[in-house]
């Protein structure tokens, strides 16, 4: 083979595979355009019937004329209806749009006065609230500075409960508001003061509850004694017991019940800074006890001298609709306060803490007072926590909440414990407040910004309630013969 024909050869087999590939290529693109082209036929014939599928229904479908069916069926007037625009307040609309007003809270229960949004009767009624599960808790704070009518809105609340037949208790009555209200109501009003024949005694065994046995009567009536001793020393005090004066105070208590059949305080003071050679024959139970001897004696032979230190001249009658402790005689100091509330709560609370006495209003009244004192605040704390087992319904009354926070160090247990009074009342009613105080209120109750602009413009007797997470704005409303009972202006005005 010469030169010639291996070039030719050569050439051959290299342009063959190249020609076979174009080839391949064009078959290709052939058979991708000829797919597209399909595609958008399908396309095509699918877009032209549906075009004219609507074609048909458009023809099919019967319209009425631009001015409406012909002859009589027209119901229209010859000529265009015009409305001319109407502009008022949102007060007067409201009449028009009452679906946007709160629904209320029904019809059962003690009226109150007028829901400001609704226009319509506002009644309230923890029992009845409670009942219907939209509360768990039956307890109530009042606040509202002075003049804004929330001693009103109290005493309206617990005197109309009364013909639903709740009883009410007000354990101390610093400025005896109260008690011209229980004797009208056929209740009584217990006044303790300097030179008055009345005395309590708070060791009194109490109401007796029925069904409770005598084993279960003495432990309670003895855990009562104790626990209102070391109530009583550790508020003159002024700080916690140590455990050698608990013993102090406990042995005191059991030689006088075992020696007495009605023990009294100035037994118990003379016990332990005196104690028997029985009880004490070491000789040192006496000086364990010194301090907390001494500081019981204030009671019966100090400040409160002839209150407390005596039989009780008076019983405790549960079946009365009211009763309240006045304690307006005494002199405005708030150890002593807080020492005779101490005293008059303990012979109370056997009935009400009864089972069976039925549903009570519990009033306590100028709590700034109380809650300055760890023993008495603890009792108020465990009357709370009980509340719905005993039927009772507690109202705190006090001026603004940044009270609360004058309880205490910040963190301290008496601070835990007042904003526990707080949280275990899911209804708070807010009168007027200063607008300083609104950012405080605002935080500690959950307001919104709309509720806290309202509370510097309410009126005297209109408050801001919060019922767990329902708002409503109330007038309190009062018959003239309450307003004439529930006056407390008197002296100013007269």
């Amino acid at each position: 083979m010469n030169k010639d024909e291996t070039e030719r050869l050569h050439t051959s087999v290299l342009v063959a595979p190249t020609a076979e590939k174009r080839r391949l290529r064009k078959q290709r693109s052939a058979a991708v355009k000829k797919l597209q082209l399909e595609q958008r036929e399908a396309e095509k014939r699918a877009l032209r019937k549906k075009h004219e599928a609507e074609q048909a229904e458009r023809r099919s479908t019967i319209y009425l004329p631009s001015a409406g069916a012909p002859g009589p069926v027209q119901l229209r007037s010859p000529g265009k209806f015009k409305l001319p625009r109407h502009q008022d307040t949102s007060a007067t609309l409201a009449g028009a749009y009452p679906f946007l007003a709160e629904g209320g809270l029904g019809s059962d229960g003690v009226f109150v006065g007028q829901d400001l949004y609704s226009g319509g009767s506002f009644v309230y009624d923890p029992w009845v609230l409670y009942a219907r599960g939209l509360i768990t808790a039956p307890n109530l704070v009042l606040a509202g500075i002075v003049g804004s009518g929330k001693s009103s809105l109290a005493k309206s609340l617990y005197t109309r409960s009364l013909p639903f037949g709740r009883r009410v208790y007000v354990p101390g009555d610093p400025k005896g508001e109260h008690t011209a209200v229980a004797e009208a109501v056929g209740g009584r009003a217990i006044v303790l003061g300097h030179g008055l024949s009345t005395r309590l005694n708070p060791l009194d065994e109490g109401y007796r509850p029925l069904g409770m046995s005598d084993e279960t009567w003495a432990s309670t009536v003895a855990a009562r004694r104790r626990d209102l001793i070391g109530a009583l020393a550790e508020t003159v005090l002024t700080r916690p017991l140590t455990p050698l004066e608990h013993t102090a105070i406990d042995t005191a208590l059991t030689e006088t019940v075992r020696a007495n059949t009605v023990p009294i305080l100035p037994m118990v003071v003379e016990q332990i800074l005196s104690p028997s050679s029985t009880a004490d024959p070491d000789g040192r139970l006496a000086e364990d006890g010194r301090l907390v001897g001494h500081a019981l004696r204030r009671l019966v032979a100090g400040d409160l001298a002839g209150l407390f230190d005596g039989p009780s001249t008076v019983q405790f009658d549960p079946t009365l609709p009211m009763i309240s402790l006045d304690l307006s005689r005494v002199a405005e100091n708030s150890t002593l306060i807080s020492v005779l509330m101490t005293c008059s709560s303990a012979w109370m609370e056997s009935a009400l803490l009864d089972p069976n006495g039925g549903q009570r209003w519990c009033i306590y009244d100028e709590a700034w007072r109380l809650m300055s004192h760890p023993a008495l605040l603890k009792r108020m704390d465990a009357h709370w926590r009980l509340a719905r087992h005993y039927g009772i319904a507690n109202m705190l009354i006090f001026h603004k909440l940044t009270d609360l926070e004058n309880v205490g160090d910040q963190g301290s247990a008496m601070r835990a414990l007042a904003n526990s009074l707080l949280a275990n009342a899911e209804t708070r009613i807010i009168y007027r407040q200063e607008s300083d105080q609104l950012g405080v209120t605002a935080a500690s109750l959950g307001l919104t910004g709309t509720e806290q602009k309202l509370l510097p413009g309410l009126g005297v007797g209109q408050g801001l309630w919060r019922i767990k997470d329902r708002s409503f704005v109330c007038q309190h409303q009062l018959h003239p013969a309450e307003l004439e009972l529930f006056d407390t202006t008197g002296r100013m005005v007269s």
